[in-house]
């Protein structure tokens, strides 16, 4: 018994020196492991310069923090060794390369977004052979994608999204081995070329977001594999294909967006079988056809975004019967029929957007209670009826916008029930009586708008309420009585031109940024205080009698004998508005017959809006006019500056007659449009030169050519403008130096400002101005390159009360088709050419055939920048649809 003991003590000594013996190895072991990540995390901070390392105070060696598992971001398993860096939102401005990867063997989690890290990743992060979730999201990283990430054979999450500086293709190797991928966002870089068809190989992954790159091609078959896929987002990218068919197979799907791309063709049917999709949207690319009504099918549908397409046809009654539908935006198509109705069944809806289609409905039975509903826009469409009381049942809404429609009645008073509402457009339509007081008591509106309507009465004094109040427009009614003394709170913009407005201008006004009060009958002093506003004089023209120190105008202390002279061109006003208008004058020669000073007192009441523009009566065939804002420019010092029109001063020629190049005594340079001696007797040519003269001197845009005067006589007929150092567009384009200086951002301003002037001609003239040669060779470019639009020698004014045809004029290849069998003016031919300016200022030229993926210009690299690109992107679709056959179709201005 005795040696069993002793036996059994000696076998129990020996265990306790083996375990004592391992765990001491272990221990050793562990403790080097542990050493060495140390150090690898130290040489990192001493890589930081002194402010960052300050940031990370405790990884130090000394006193209680020696291990780094106490370190702050750093996470340890029981053994001492480093499982996790987690730093997110700690800015180090360093490099991820001084970071040595070889000393962390159980890494698992590295978590370094938005730390403002720059410099390459680098390709020794490959040995984290362990690594299961990456986070670099948030960064200044550049460079390619290193292959090396291909060995992080366990991930599972890879973030290395918003690195805008990354570059290249993806690498079809890097999705070889990442079958553990759940998640994979690479949004927000700069990734190009095609997405790679490997990309099929990740049957695990539940979210995709490859948004917000540069990526072009098609949209890869494989993605049909991914199973899993809940969220899959190629928004705002270059791809050029068709939707497949395969996308259906994601039945699993609840995020799905494909928009601001260049995908065409229909919506595939198939997209019905992702019967859990929450979020849809394929916005912003050229998809046509009509809505597929399977798309009724995803019955938990919340959002649904198919905006600025070329869809057609109607909307499926199953779309809006989803219950669970809280946005709707189909804007910007060519959708048709009735909808309205339909609507009443989504009681959840927050957001409709159906403005910019064809709907024809009666809107006065389209509202029940929408306790939800926070934000409607129907505009440019063809409603027509009243508008409900019921819309003051939609108590949280802060936006309603039906302007551009054909809606009548009055405004109803319920509206003032509408407690939240912040923009309020009803402009453009046919609403009638008086502006209801209730409006005064919406307190956070930001936006009113209810101008182009036949609205009359007084403006109400409880607008003076709407502390919020920030953009007021009024314009082009029939509004009588005083402009309300406290009304400007804290206005930007106030535009109460084109009605009958009486008194005097409040002092209060003075802090307004932009204002138009033209065509009133307001009287008395222009306040110093907005004289001091540099307003330009059309603010306040055509009034009954203003004076101020405003430019152009009299002084309000001026002698009884003292003789007022006004650059103010001559028109007849709407509604009986009296104007004084007294153009200067100075002799052709002595040749010349002696020259008449044209001067008109206009005094009519009449109802309807309509502008009239005219100009002096002829004495012997003789007519001269020349004038600017700075003084007279004498006929003698045109004939001098140009030697008689020498043909060295010839800078080209335009619709007729030749352009001369002159510059005055004063320093100042202007073009001439001279009519030749033939040109001159013909009718045709007259007649264009007068258009040109009732037109220009009747409207001042900044983006209109402004005209200086004219010189109107059997022996000289010329015209003097503001002189446009860059020349016309269409030769701009031609030119491949000046057409490379032509970027993404310039010509999108150009085709912004033919659009402003457009816009002002259609809808702030009365009546319209309808332009008819809307072309490249008729847009000049000052010296900064911003666009002018000029040749208004075929303008013609858009009579409500005719059929407005005409004979054919304007040039070809920009002309709408419609006009070549219906002769019929109307806006929507100036809105097809400059559809075709649009296409031509951004492709280069029209005179090639180029397929919509190089539809830009190839002397330019594609834009860069994420919003140019968009920009881009946008501005094309807006030209395709303005190239609509159908003019109804067309949007406007």
């Amino acid at each position: 018994m005795s040696s069993n003991i002793q036996l059994s003590m000696a076998s129990s000594s020996s265990l306790l020196l083996n375990v004592v013996t391992w765990s001491t190895i272990f221990l050793s072991f562990a403790t080097s492991e542990s050493s060495s990540e140390a150090q690898a995390l130290l040489d990192w901070k001493a890589s930081f310069n002194e402010f960052e390392q300050s940031n990370l105070r405790s990884w130090s060696m000394s006193g209680r923090t020696s291990s780094p598992c106490k370190w702050f971001g750093i996470i340890c398993n029981q053994a001492g060794s480093v499982t996790g860096i987690s730093l997110s939102e700690m800015i180090l401005y360093g490099k991820l390369d001084d970071l040595n990867f070889f000393s962390f063997p159980n890494l698992v989690r590295l978590s370094l977004s938005s730390c403002r890290l720059c410099g390459a990743i680098p390709a020794h992060i490959g040995a984290l052979s362990k690594l299961t979730h990456l986070d670099l999201s948030g960064n200044d990283f550049f460079g390619k994608l290193p292959l090396a990430l291909a060995n992080l054979t366990q991930i599972v999450e890879l973030d290395i999204s918003k690195n805008y500086y990354i570059e290249g293709e993806l690498d079809p190797r890097l999705f070889t081995n990442w079958t553990k991928l759940t998640s994979l966002q690479l949004q927000s870089t700069g990734l190009s070329g095609s997405i790679p068809s490997e990309i099929g190989n990740l049957i695990n992954l539940v979210q995709l977001d490859l948004s917000h790159n540069k990526l072009s091609g098609s949209i890869p078959l494989t993605l049909g594999d991914l199973s899993s896929l809940t969220t899959l987002f190629l928004h705002s990218n270059q791809l050029h294909s068709l939707i497949p068919s395969k996308v259906g197979n994601l039945k699993n799907l609840v995020q799905l967006n494909l928009s601001y791309n260049n995908l065409i063709g229909p919506i595939p049917p198939a997209i019905g079988n992702c019967n859990n999709l929450v979020q849809l949207g394929l916005s912003n690319n050229f998809l046509s056809g009509p809505i597929p009504y399977t798309i009724g099918n995803c019955s938990n549908l919340s959002t649904l975004d198919l905006s600025n397409n070329t869809l057609s046809g109607a909307i499926p009654p199953a779309i809006v019967s989803c219950s669970n539908l809280t946005n709707l935006d189909l804007s910007y198509n060519t959708l048709s029929g009735p909808i309205l109705k339909s609507l009443t069944n989504c009681t959840y809806l927050h957001t409709i957007q159906l403005q910019g289609n064809l709907f024809v409905d009666n809107i006065t039975e389209a509202y029940g209670v929408h306790p939800y509903l926070s934000h409607i826009d129907l505009s440019y469409n063809r409603f027509y009826g009243k508008l409900s009381p019921d819309l003051g049942k939609c108590p949280n809404l802060t936006s309603l916008q039906i302007q551009g429609n054909d809606i009548s009645g009055a405004i109803p008073d319920e509206l003032g029930w509408l407690t939240e509402l912040q923009y309020l457009d009803l402009s453009s339509n046919q609403l009638v009586g008086e502006i209801p007081l209730g409006i005064g008591s919406l307190s956070y509106l930001r936006h009113l708008d209810l101008s182009r309507n036949k609205l009359s009465g007084p403006i109400p004094e409880e607008l003076e309420n709407c502390s919020n109040l920030k953009y007021l427009r009024l314009s082009n009614n029939y509004l009588i009585g005083k402009i309300p003394s406290q009304l400007d709170s804290n206005l930007v913009n106030l535009n109460l031109s084109h009605n009958n407005l009486s008194g005097t201008i409040p002092y209060s006004l003075s802090n307004i940024a932009s204002i138009d009060l033209s065509y009133n009958d307001l009287e008395g002093p222009i306040p110093d205080s907005i004289t001091l506003g540099y307003y330009p004089p059309e603010a306040f023209s055509n009034n009954k009698g203003l004076c101020g120190k405003a430019k152009g105008f009299p002084s309000c202390f001026s002698s009884p004998t003292a003789i007022v002279v006004s650059p103010t061109p001559i028109v007849k006003t709407k509604k009986g508005h009296k104007v004084m208008i007294f153009v200067t004058a100075s002799l052709c020669n002595a040749m010349f017959l002696a020259c008449v000073i044209v001067g008109f007192l206009l005094f009519s009441r009449r109802k309807m809006r309509n502008t009239q523009i005219g100009i002096g009566k002829k004495k012997n065939g003789d007519l001269l006019s020349i004038w600017n804002y700075d003084g007279t420019i004498a006929y003698e010092d045109i004939i001098k500056a140009t030697e008689d029109f020498d043909i060295k001063y010839c800078i080209g020629t335009g619709g007729y007659g030749s352009v001369y190049r002159a510059e005055l005594p004063t320093g100042k340079t202007v073009a001439l449009k001279k009519l030749n001696g033939l040109e001159g007797e013909d009718p045709a040519y007259q007649k264009s030169f007068k258009t040109e003269i009732r037109v220009l001197t009747a409207i001042r845009h900044r983006n209109i050519v402004k005209l200086h005067g004219f010189c109107s006589h059997q022996r000289c007929m010329f015209l003097v403008y503001e002189y446009m150092e860059r020349g016309s567009l269409f030769c701009v384009l031609r030119t491949e130096i000046e057409a490379a200086e032509l970027d993404w951002i310039k010509r999108v301003n150009i085709i912004k400002g033919v659009a402003h002037a457009l816009s002002y001609m259609h809808h702030d003239c009365t009546p319209p101005i309808i332009h008819r040669d809307i072309s490249s060779s008729n847009v000049l470019l000052d010296s900064e390159l911003q666009a002018y639009v000029s040749d208004f020698g075929t303008a013609r004014l858009l009579d409500p009360d005719s059929s407005n045809q005409t004979i054919l004029v304007g040039t070809y290849g920009y002309i709408a088709p419609e006009l070549a069998y219906s002769m019929i003016v109307t806006e929507k031919n100036d809105v097809y050419s400059f559809g075709v300016v649009t296409l031509e200022t951004l492709m280069g030229s029209v005179a090639k055939t180029i397929m919509l993926n190089d539809v830009l210009d190839p002397r330019l690299s594609p834009p860069a920048d994420q919003l140019v690109a968009q920009d881009v992107v946008s501005v094309v679709m807006l030209a395709l649809a303005c190239l609509r056959s159908d003019p109804r179709s067309r949007p406007t201005m």
